[in-house]
């Protein structure tokens, strides 16, 4: 069986793809001609250069692959030229979807997100089935999420495409190279840029397990239904504290009301379209972080035995590989603490 997978050179394709060649599957990475290919050099894998907006190049990639792990996206919470990010997540979607199913691709898992689900109004975690719509979706990447899971559906309802959906919640572990906004907390935390924080959660998973979950999906999975792959709920203070006894460095303590921040994001913004670089703090982030992103994976572990570490795991591999790797202004592996 070959295997065609996107979003390889990512943090999360990767570990997909890492578990595919344990398994002794047959690889092929569709991969950019400027991808930064760190996460998978050595591996014993195909590699073919497309784009998701090469309709031809995904034809190409497709021929002759039984699988398709679809895991790529334009993971960005602010994007200057917001188009380019409906172009990759949406109609990159639909035109990989389009070519599997030219190619007779037999299953393919698509990698959604936990951001198009709904929340629940008190925090509780919530499951696949909360009702939820495209204006409820905050900010671009939401947004685009959204409409490219919505356009698979449609393709497994009116064209049998052989999908199942997996929603993972937020994956942490080794090789986030760019960093993830996730990974980003911990660099910043760890380099001291979090004097304060903000009253939110999110369920951290380990991107290993993540992946594991992904595998378990294409095996175990029902076509044309959403698993969610997650962890651990958090406050963001919670997650803070366990920084903070993992390295050693002292977590902030002040907590600082979300409306007073949104002024601030607005200037960050128009500063990044001036200058051309990124923020960190934005306006969408904000108004996202006013619900705590808690989730239940129930469903998965009940259906396709889905299972995963704690999270004061996955943030210590983390820790250690952004150490290892040169992401912190001063060295934290001598005050790690094992798990």
């Amino acid at each position: 069986m070959k295997t065609l997978i996107t979003g390889a050179t990512g943090f999360l394709g990767s570990a997909v793809v890492r578990l595919l060649v344990a398994e002794g599957r047959e690889v092929r990475a569709l991969v950019r001609g400027a991808s930064n290919c760190r996460n998978i050099d050595g591996l014993d894998i195909e590699r073919v250069i497309g784009d998701l907006t090469d309709s031809a190049s995904l034809g190409a990639a497709a021929k002759g692959c039984d699988a398709l792990y679809h895991v790529a996206a334009d993971y960005r919470l602010w994007i200057p030229k917001p188009k380019e990010i409906y172009d990759i997540n949406v109609d990159g979607t639909r035109n990989l979807m389009r070519a599997a199913g030219e190619a007779g691709v037999a299953r393919i898992v698509y990698t959604s997100s936990v951001a198009v689900l709904g929340l629940t109004k008190d925090g509780t975690p919530a499951d696949e089935n909360r009702p939820v719509g495209l204006s409820d979706m905050t900010g671009h990447y939401k947004r685009s999420k959204f409409l490219a899971e919505e356009a698979v559906r449609e393709m497994i309802t009116r064209d049998g495409l052989p999908a199942v959906i997996v929603n993972p919640t937020a994956p942490i572990g080794a090789r986030d190279i760019k960093p993830t906004p996730t990974g980003r907390i911990i660099v910043d935390f760890v380099n001291g840029r979090m004097p304060a924080y903000v009253d939110t959660g999110l369920n951290l998973v380990h991107v290993d397990d993540c992946a594991r979950g992904h595998l378990l999906a294409f095996e175990r999975g029902k076509l044309g239904t959403r698993y969610i792959l997650g962890g651990e709920n958090l406050t963001l203070r919670d997650i803070l504290l366990n920084l903070g006894r993992i390295t050693g460095r002292p977590a902030p303590g002040v907590r600082l009301p979300n409306r007073l921040l949104i002024p601030l994001a607005y200037v960050a913004e128009g500063w990044s379209r001036l200058s051309g670089n990124e923020t960190r703090l934005t306006v969408d982030s904000l108004k996202m972080a006013r619900k705590r992103m808690f989730f239940s994976s129930d469903k998965a572990v009940r259906e396709l035995g889905f299972a995963s570490r704690s999270a004061e795991q996955a943030l210590t591999e983390a820790v250690q590989w952004f150490g290892e790797n040169g992401y912190f202004k001063s060295p934290v592996s001598s005050a790690i603490r094992s798990t």
